[in-house]
């Protein structure tokens, strides 16, 4: 195969800026975080009351909403990064009940593989306690675990982790989506190394353009909320609010709170801007992982032709 590195991939991972563009996408996936947030408050709630049953329900229930989420948005994005239009948010939502089973199946086949690999590697270092061939064994299986569960580290940051959900959102079946990742690995696991930094260097300028909105707008507010709005609320709260902080922990900690109906709306709205600070960058990390997953496996048109 080969090098995917070239002009033309470095225009497919650049065109992942356009991901604010994706109204649908952007709305999917604030959507989810949204109503997980608010499970989570939910388990958080039932937990501090010992209803420990009911609060992980509630945080399975959370979970389960973000991975259909993740899944909904990652199909807009696909559709946007081949250059198709763009589904309605309800046929997304819809097709992200049908192939959430289909990620969940080849993430499980890839752990599987891994847990298959760990096993075996225990039993070879059992094997070491042998009285004769117990330490050259041990020496020949050092360096061959070093590169076993650092490969094994490696690609489930760069290749299980990123690129599963984008092979079933590329319209894979599942078998297809594992030869494909497997190929990925075998071949070109450098590319998708270097490829995947790039996608994280995107997603860490976004983040950092965020946080410098974040904290600035929250330092500017924290001082013109009780000058302009007369309400005696103090600076902390409204900074955890925006980073998703509730009362309950500003309580635990003895700082002091406004639970008036004007601090409530004042966290309420600190939590709105934390949920928006969480979906850009992660918006921009799917979006670039469409791109990888294309990069990697779609050649472009002219080579397509020869």
């Amino acid at each position: 195969m080969n090098s995917s590195l070239n002009p033309h991939t470095l225009t497919r991972l650049l065109s992942s800026l356009d991901a604010a563009r994706n109204g649908a996408a952007f709305r999917a996936l604030l959507a989810s975080f949204c109503l997980a947030g608010l499970m989570l408050g939910a388990a958080e709630a039932d937990l501090a009351r010992e209803l420990t049953w009911r609060g992980a329900l509630w945080g399975c229930a959370a979970l389960c909403i973000v991975f259909l989420g993740v899944n909904s948005t990652g199909l807009l994005l696909m559709d946007q990064a081949r250059g198709h239009p763009i589904r309605d948010l309800r046929d997304a939502a819809y097709d992200s009940l049908r192939i959430a089973p289909r990620v969940l199946l080849c993430l499980v086949a890839m752990l599987s593989t891994a847990g298959l690999l760990t096993a075996l590697m225990l039993g070879l270092l059992s094997l070491s306690r042998l009285p004769h061939v117990g330490p050259p064994l041990l020496s020949a299986l050092v360096p061959l675990g070093v590169g076993l569960f650092g490969g094994m580290l490696l690609t489930l940051m760069v290749m299980v982790g990123p690129l599963t959900g984008p092979s079933i959102w590329s319209g894979l079946p599942p078998a297809r989506a594992l030869r494909k990742l497997a190929g990925l690995l075998r071949w070109r696991l450098l590319d998708t190394a270097v490829l995947m930094v790039g996608v994280l260097g995107i997603s860490a300028l976004v983040s950092a353009c965020v946080s410098v909105v974040v904290v600035g707008g929250g330092q500017a507010m924290a001082l013109l909320v009780p000058w302009a709005a007369g309400i005696e609320l103090p600076p902390q709260q409204l900074m955890a609010g925006l980073f998703g902080r509730g009362l309950r922990s500003l309580g635990a900690a003895g700082t002091p709170i406004n639970t008036s109906a004007a601090g409530l709306a004042v966290q309420t709205g600190g939590g709105v801007v934390f949920a928006l600070a969480l979906v850009l960058p992660a918006l921009f990390y799917l979006r670039g992982c469409c791109a990888v997953w294309l990069a990697l496996t779609e050649p472009p048109a002219e080579e397509a032709q020869l």
